[in-house]
């Protein structure tokens, strides 16, 4: 498995990749493998094949970048996430949805899960509370379908389950394995399904 990741940008399906969007992957993967500070525009612009100045044409700057990743992925999830549990036909369906996209969104976008598990903190505090208030209403859809495939369970554990749940899927950026991208979605989503059921 590799780094690589495709950015799901609100509408990429729908339209062809800009220049923007390509500077926006490069400044990722930068920030995944450095680390926010240890990245600047330059070096940005560098890998880009740009001045740093020009890329004041499509980002206001670093917090703006970050902000222009996180923001859309979240906005992305949540809509996803609803989609595929309006879709089900029934309770263990929905789960199975949502454990399936999820995972194939981790495999894809390792370095995207990298920025949100540790550079959050780095945004403006709108950006930040904007993401996190997308981040909540993901979770509740994950918490609505484990307490329906499993309705003994009180939704306060559900939510600890689903967060537990993402510690697992979101396990990606630190896999160093030689397996190919279907055996290693196949083994992410039957362990989380193993460890939402307990089946």
């Amino acid at each position: 498995m590799t780094a690589e990741h495709t950015l799901p940008v609100a509408g990429a399906s729908q339209r062809r990749r800009t220049r923007r969007d390509e500077i926006l992957e490069i400044a990722v993967d930068l920030f995944a493998t450095r680390g926010y500070h240890g990245v600047s525009m330059d070096d940005i612009g560098t890998a880009a094949g740009v001045t740093g100045p020009a890329l004041y044409h499509h980002f206001a700057g670093k917090e703006a970048m970050l902000a222009a990743a996180i923001t859309p992925v979240s906005e992305e999830l949540l809509a996803e996430g609803r989609k595929r549990t309006a879709e089900a036909s029934e309770p263990g369906a929905a789960l199975e949805a949502l454990v399936g996209f999820h995972v194939a969104f981790a495999i894809d976008n390792p370095a995207v899960i990298t920025l949100q598990l540790h550079e959050l903190a780095r945004l403006p505090e709108d950006s930040r509370r904007t993401i996190r208030r997308l981040q909540r209403l993901y979770v509740e859809e994950w918490v609505t379908a484990i307490t329906r495939a499993r309705p003994a369970m009180a939704a306060a554990e559900a939510r600890i389950a689903a967060h537990a749940a993402f510690g697992l899927m979101n396990s990606t950026p630190f896999l160093d394995s030689e397996l190919d991208r279907d055996r290693v979605s196949e083994l992410l989503r039957r362990m989380t399904l193993v460890a939402l059921l307990g089946e």
